[in-house]
């Protein structure tokens, strides 16, 4: 836990210096640290330490990447959550995702990473890589994603939806090939692809 959300705060400091100087940016999210606390003579020898957070929580992204929450989507911090999420997921080519943002305004806590099976840089997260799948799918770009420069997620999804769809148009129209694919194997393959 200590590890997964200190990995997630460096990120965010870096995001903070990027961002902060841009006009009109304003206030950056910030991750709060958290500690390991050893107690020897407790009967639970290790606890979690971090500073507490007042007023209203909000989770602005959930676990799984889905865009459903309006406070993610509409206020500033959820915004700037959103691009947090797009500004990780660019500097690390896809392989990492910082998620489950929740917190108090623009302080935020017990927040997740989902890393590629294979991890990044020898770190592996602890949420499923489904959640870098659904963020790409998903992710809105605002304001904050234009002033910060990113790339549309949109644009890169739909070209590799369309060069998949151009692959498949081209393959050779044979009538053994289609005999030998039995109605099961085509209604799966049929339902797979229009998921995409």
């Amino acid at each position: 836990e200590c590890y997964v959300q200190n990995t997630a705060r460096e990120y965010a400091k870096i995001y903070a210096a990027e961002a902060e100087p841009l006009e009109g940016f304003g206030e950056v999210p910030e991750i709060i640290p958290i500690f390991l606390v050893h107690r020897p003579a407790n009967n639970i020898p290790y606890a979690t330490v971090e500073e507490e957070l007042l007023g209203e929580f909000v989770k602005y992204s959930v676990r799984d990447g889905k865009e459903i929450n309006f406070l993610r989507r509409d206020s500033e911090a959820g915004q700037k959550c959103c691009t947090f999420q797009h500004w990780v997921y660019e500097r690390t080519n896809g392989s990492l995702l910082v998620t489950d943002l929740q917190g108090v305004g623009m302080k935020l806590t017990d927040v997740g990473i989902a890393t590629l099976a294979k991890g990044y840089k020898g770190f592996k997260g602890n949420c499923s890589v489904s959640f870098i799948e659904q963020f790409r799918a998903l992710h809105q770009c605002n304001k904050y994603c234009e002033m910060l420069g990113l790339k549309s997620l949109r644009t890169t999804h739909q070209k590799q939806r369309k060069a998949t769809s151009m692959k498949s148009k081209n393959l050779p129209n044979s009538s053994t090939v289609k005999k030998t694919v039995s109605k099961k194997a085509r209604e799966a393959r049929d339902f797979i692809s229009s998921e995409h």
